[in-house]
């Protein structure tokens, strides 16, 4: 069969890296002399490739990272009371198969963000479905679903995501419907799928914010028992990168 028309079946059947592949393997003398089994194995490891690549890609657009940021690129050098074996537990992600959560508090600048989003990262590579939000952005939706009737479509999308991250906790009051809809929320995951919060606010704090009694106890009660609790000290990192990008102050020429 012409190599040409094969091609384009496989595109057809959308075997797109197959059809790659076969493409690759014909422009290529050295492997046109490999045994079928070798060219067919190398056929369908591309698929996969290409398959695995396309899923990553859909779940990062799903999750919305709040920014670009990835455990390889992270700075364990920086003071932020994070030690080794806290940050092996985190990255191995098995806290996300358990159905566990991780709250995470520190001062502003400490790096809480761009951890909670390297983790999110790692969980979209392990094939785990994520969504991200900054809490005042979580209300945003909360009102826009709720103004088209639409809430519980929104809950449901919420419930299925195996790693739920939270933002900014804390930063701003929340009216009584809206800690009511996040009470919603975290009973859906709770015990079924993983949640990440992150706040400057001491957990021991996180009560008095949520203001009504009731609802407080029941939205901790599915928070802190089953959790990682990580507390990140030190200053800010962006004051620290601010310095360094500061030209340094020339020093004056003495008179004679």
């Amino acid at each position: 069969m012409l190599t040409e028309p094969l091609i384009q079946q496989l595109h057809t059947l959308r075997l797109k890296g197959m059809a790659n592949a076969l493409e690759q393997q014909h422009a290529s003398a050295d492997l046109t002399d490999r045994s079928f089994e070798d060219r067919l194995g190398l056929m369908i490891q591309q698929e996969m490739t290409e398959r695995s690549g396309y899923r990553l890609a859909q779940r990062l657009r799903w999750a919305k990272l709040p920014m670009p940021a990835c455990l390889e690129d992270l700075d364990t050098r920086a003071p932020r009371g994070l030690d080794p074996a806290q940050l092996a537990q985190l990255t191995d992600l098995g806290w996300i198969r358990e159905h566990l959560n991780v709250l995470m508090t520190g001062p502003t600048g400490v790096g809480k963000s761009y951890l909670a989003a390297a983790l999110a990262h790692t969980a979209c590579r392990a094939d785990f479905s994520v969504r991200c939000f900054r809490l005042p952005r979580l209300v945003e939706e909360l009102a826009r679903y709720g103004a088209m009737q639409k809430r519980s479509a929104l809950f449901r999308q919420l419930a299925k995501a195996d790693l739920l991250v939270l933002d900014d906790f804390g930063l701003a009051p929340l009216a009584d419907d809206t800690v009511r809809d996040l009470l919603e929320i975290l009973d859906d995951r709770y015990d079924r799928r993983s949640t990440l919060i992150t706040s400057q606010l001491p957990i021991d704090q996180w009560h008095a914010y949520l203001g009504d009694r009731t609802v407080a106890d029941a939205i901790l009660d599915r928070l802190v028992h089953n959790s990682y609790r990580i507390v990140l000290k030190g200053e800010s990192m962006r004051r620290h990168k601010t310095a360094a990008l500061k030209p340094s102050t020339p020093s004056r020429a003495k008179g004679h």
